[in-house]
Formats: structure tokens, sequence, C-alpha cells
């Protein structure tokens, strides 16, 4: 979504990329400023936003300039179901009104800065794990951006018509991505959610994979998934970008081979890029054990110096020995 995952665009960013290579480009730059760091904190169910009902940060209140709440709605003498609610009791009409809160003035569409504003009135960070949440309920199609459909259609899936309401869908979000199908669904649309819609990408750019790869697994870390954001980050000449089917097997991969690798074969259909990190990551494994073999003979094992001194020091122990009690 917008703010939430975008400052990935920018490899300069902290949202928990290794790589501190910088892209050129004034449109990449242009989209950088949409993403915060999102260093993969674990996400804790929130409590109803209480900013949602004081200042917008537009200056503005967000009850009396967005969204009219079913008491003030009574007291005007126009009742909700006036506004035209859905089958489900929401009021289209506080939904649109809210999201004309923070539309573009040229286009009608939430973009950066509008998004900047929605999230912090929503008081979550841009490039937080809820916030990727809140793009994949509302299927965005493109980073930085909510079309009209997409945020009218998006609040109607999650049942909300006002910055509380989200706000209070944020746990039950949460608990519904941790699904097997749900969190299948979601590790899709977080790939096509990082691609540059208007430059026609079909693969995703290292350092923004790195970023979305540590925040789509906020909440359930894969004890692998460290060791292959080291691995791409520290092969840039040879990683220029990461392909559909390398996204969606790896996956797979996290769910199929266990943390020794021991049951990984080449012979099985996983990208070739696998096959490189696993052997990457088994010497990098050997070499740790080797250092810390040598550590430990260094610590606990004496020298063959230090066993001769030690053995001159017994016999010239025992030769006074022998001459004191000789003496008696």
């Amino acid at each position: 979504m917008g703010q939430c995952v975008t400052k990935c665009k920018n490899p300069t960013s902290s949202l928990g990329s290794k790589s501190g290579d910088k892209e050129s480009g004034s449109k990449s730059h242009k989209k950088s400023s949409c993403m915060g760091s999102a260093g993969g904190h674990k996400e804790e169910p929130s409590a109803p936003c209480s900013k949602a009902g004081g200042e917008l940060s537009n200056g503005t209140k967000a009850l009396e300039a967005c969204v009219e709440t079913p008491i003030i709605s009574a007291l005007m003498g126009e009742p909700r179901k006036a506004d035209s609610p859905d089958g489900d009791g929401l009021s289209i009409k506080h939904i649109e009104e809210l999201f004309s809160c923070y539309k573009d003035e040229q286009e009608d569409a939430i973009l950066e800065e509008g998004m900047e504003r929605f999230c912090n009135d929503l008081c979550v960070d841009p490039a937080e794990f809820r916030v990727l949440v809140l793009a994949w309920k509302f299927q965005a199609a493109t980073m930085c951006k909510f079309t009209r459909k997409e945020f009218v259609e998006g609040c109607k899936a999650i049942q909300a018509d006002s910055l509380e309401g989200i706000c209070s869908r944020f746990p039950c979000m949460l608990l519904e991505a941790q699904g097997e199908e749900n969190f299948k669904d979601l590790y899709r649309f977080t790939f096509q959610f990082g691609l540059d819609a208007d430059e026609g990408q079909r693969s995703l750019q290292r350092d923004i994979a790195i970023a979305l790869w540590r925040l789509v697994f906020t909440q359930d870390m894969p004890s692998i998934l460290e060791h292959w954001l080291d691995f791409l980050a520290e092969n840039p000449p040879g990683i220029r970008g990461i392909s559909r089917d390398t996204w969606n097997m790896f996956l797979n991969f996290t769910q199929a081979i266990g943390p020794d690798l021991s049951n990984y074969s080449e012979d099985e259909a996983w990208p070739s890029l696998f096959d490189t990190f696993v052997e990457w990551e088994l010497e990098r494994r050997k070499r740790e054990e080797e250092r810390a073999a040598t550590a430990t003979h260094g610590e606990g094992t004496p020298t063959r110096t230090e066993c001769l001194l030690s053995l001159d020091g017994l016999e010239t122990d025992g030769s006074r020995g022998s001459q004191t009690w000789g003496g008696h």
C-alpha cells in the first residue's frame, strides 16, 4: 500500500534491507518517500485509534470534517439509513466522505501525500505490517495509491466506514492473515504490490524484494529467512531481480525444507537461485563450525609447549621431594 510499504522503493531507507545500494531515476526517488522502516517488529493487535476522533494531520477535525457518527447524524435529524447504507448497514456516504478527506486535488485517488495523512490519522506507521494487510484487504494495485473504487470496496470488505472502524478491524485482519490460505494470498499479493506498474515491471528489484520479504513475514518469520536475505544482500552482481516464480517458490521452500537443509535436493524443481543459496549457506555453516572448533581448541586444550613446561615443573618438584625425604 502506498505509505505502508513504499519506502522500500528507496534502498537507502531502513525497511530492514541490509543493502545500501542507491538507485537512480526520478520516478523511483519520488516513490521512495512513501516508506519508512519496517524492520520486522511483531505486530500487536491494537485498540481502536484514539487519535481518530481528534485533529487530522491537515488540521481539521476528523469527525466533523470527514465522518459523521451515528450520534451526530441522529442529532442532525438525519438517520443513518438516509445515507444510502449497503446491505450490511455501512454508510456509503460516510466512506465517500472519508475518501474525500485524503484524495488528491487533481486525481480521483489517494496518492502519496494523502496516504501519509491517512496512515497518520489511523495512528499507524506507513511501513508496518498492518498497513500492508490493509492494502491487501483493499486489493490495492499500486503502492502509494488507493483509487476510489479500491477504497470504497475495501471499506465495505472490512465492514468499516470511519477511521475508528478501520482501527478497530486491525486485530481481526491480523488474525485473518495468519490462516494458511489467507497468508498465501497475502504473500502473492505482496509481490504484485511491489512492482512498479507505471514501468511495467515483471520482477522485483533485489532491495525491494528484501524489504518486502522481511515485512510480509512479520508475524511468523521462518528460521532460514535471515540467511536467505544475507545471501541476497551479499551477492548483488548475480541477483538483479526476483521473479514471480522465485518469490512464490520461496514460500514453498520455507515450508518444505528443514532448518538444516538436509532434505534439499537439486534434482527437484527448485529455481537455480535456490541451488546457489543452499551451497552458499552450507559453506557458511562449515566455516562457522571450523571457527568454533578452533576457538574451543584454543581455550580448552593445552599446547605442546604448555605440556612440556608442565612436565619440567613436575620433574623439578619430584627431585626436590626426593631430596627432602632422603634427608630425613
